[in-house]
């Protein structure tokens, strides 16, 4: 029996809770609905007697991104549907072909949270009818009954171990490629065209300076509890692993959605993450933490003009007489997140999602320009990769075979699998919860 629509994802914190409230959307529309991580093994089912009628992706820009999510996932498949994670971008990234939705991945149909997004990928030549409006998914949680949906604050701490009569401070770290070695920015900027080099050392600079203000608050201000969100691509740093040695207080923390922090913490700090617009929505302030300034082509455009903290006496200022302003202009974020009150964007989601399903392919994606290539290679690594996270082997127990640099890498790749793993069950849990907050 096939499957109506198979959803794609890439990163737990970001994307798990809002793919399982579209999924209880759609199954409660009667449609059946699976998930999967880029990352897991490939499964002949999809292939065959499972293939989805519709697959919706976390990203699609180009023809690999077509060949890789798509093709080497489920074969040759029109109806695809683009999530769209990575949408609010920096200037250079806007200007680049790579985040314009090139190629036969523009004729996919791609998902736009506001009008400034759906008129930027129609400019670089996405046509009309494939950019939709729906609004962004992650602030549907923000209102309406889904709001009571989130841990409150009693939840995380008893969680996490935390003190709930302290003061609460969340940083939100965009340190992507700080730690990132040469190799890995070479790829980047391969993928991309863009020079990741430059981002990487404004990056690892700041998080350098920023880390030592924060180590200075919490010894010039006791008292508070300091959780430190991670990027969801950044790895395990030893600076960090320091503080939490030094300031019981300071935790290093990956689980739950970034907005079950925004919305139980009482100070918040960023660098650029675009969970600036989740700070915005849920109606708190936060402040702006930039040793550096940023250069316009790295800045996430939301962030023009804004206000930021440059200076750690500045911050101690900013702490102590909390009474600023929100940080971002506020209509700059609305333009590019549609909210309609009283109807939520996952319903808007759900309904495109039936459109595409019950209509003929809106675009052809595997048509002229695209050439199918099956990656056995990559086929063969994620069996193994996977398997060896079942089994527990660790890619260091082979370093005298394949030399330091290999293991290391393939130690982070299935340091990557084993933290974005969800089991069946827990999917099903999810699924079945969210279904009680359905509007």
């Amino acid at each position: 029996m096939g499957l109506d629509f198979l959803v794609l994802y890439e990163h737990i914190a970001r994307e798990f809770d809002n793919n399982c409230l579209l999924m209880a959307e759609l199954r409660r529309r009667g449609y059946s609905v699976e998930l999967m991580q880029l990352m897991s093994r490939k499964k002949l089912r999809y292939f065959l007697f499972k293939k989805p009628r519709v697959i919706i992706s976390s990203a699609m820009y180009d023809n690999e991104t077509l060949n890789s999510f798509v093709y080497n996932n489920v074969g040759k498949l029109n109806k695809v549907i683009n999530l769209h994670w990575e949408e609010v971008l920096s200037r250079e990234q806007e200007e680049s072909d790579f985040y314009s939705l090139r190629q036969n991945a523009a004729k996919c149909t791609h998902i736009c949270w506001g009008e400034a997004a759906r008129e930027r990928i129609i400019a670089r030549g996405v046509s009309e009818g494939n950019a939709v409006v729906t609004g962004a998914i992650h602030l549907d949680f923000l209102r309406g009954r889904l709001r009571d949906y989130s841990n409150d604050r009693l939840q995380l701490a008893d969680r996490f171990g935390l003190d709930p009569e302290k003061n609460w401070i969340l940083y939100i770290s965009s340190f992507s490629c700080a730690s990132m070695d040469d190799r890995e920015i070479e790829e980047l900027n391969a993928m991309t065209d863009l020079d990741f080099k430059g981002f990487q050392q404004v990056g690892a600079r700041s998080m350098s300076v920023t880390l030592d203000w924060l180590d200075r608050l919490m010894t010039d201000r006791p008292g508070n509890v300091l959780i430190y969100r991670p990027h969801p691509s950044e790895w395990e740093s030893p600076p960090l692993l320091v503080l939490e040695k030094k300031h019981g207080d300071f935790k290093v923390i990956r689980d739950f959605s970034i907005r079950e922090w925004i919305l139980s913490c009482d100070d918040i700090f960023i660098w650029m993450s675009t969970s600036i617009a989740e700070v915005y929505f849920a109606k708190k302030t936060c402040m702006i933490l930039r040793p550096e300034p940023l250069y316009e082509d790295y800045d996430p455009v939301v962030y023009e003009g804004c206000d930021a903290v440059a200076s750690y006496e500045s911050l101690l200022f900013a702490f102590d007489n909390p009474s600023k302003p929100f940080p971002v202009d506020g209509a700059l974020l609305e333009s590019h997140y549609s909210l309609i009150e009283d109807y939520p964007s996952y319903k808007r989601i759900a309904d495109l999602c039936e459109d595409v399903y019950k209509n003929e392919p809106r675009d052809l994606p595997f048509s002229e320009g695209y050439v199918p290539r099956f990656n056995l290679l990559k086929f063969i690594a994620l069996f193994c990769l996977n398997l060896m996270v079942t089994l527990r082997i660790k890619p260091e127990w082979f370093a005298p075979l394949f030399g330091k640099r290999f293991t290391s890498y393939a130690a982070r790749l299935t340091g990557y699998i084993e933290k974005s793993r969800v089991k069946k069950r827990a999917v099903e849990a999810k699924i079945e919860e969210l279904g009680g907050f359905l509007e």
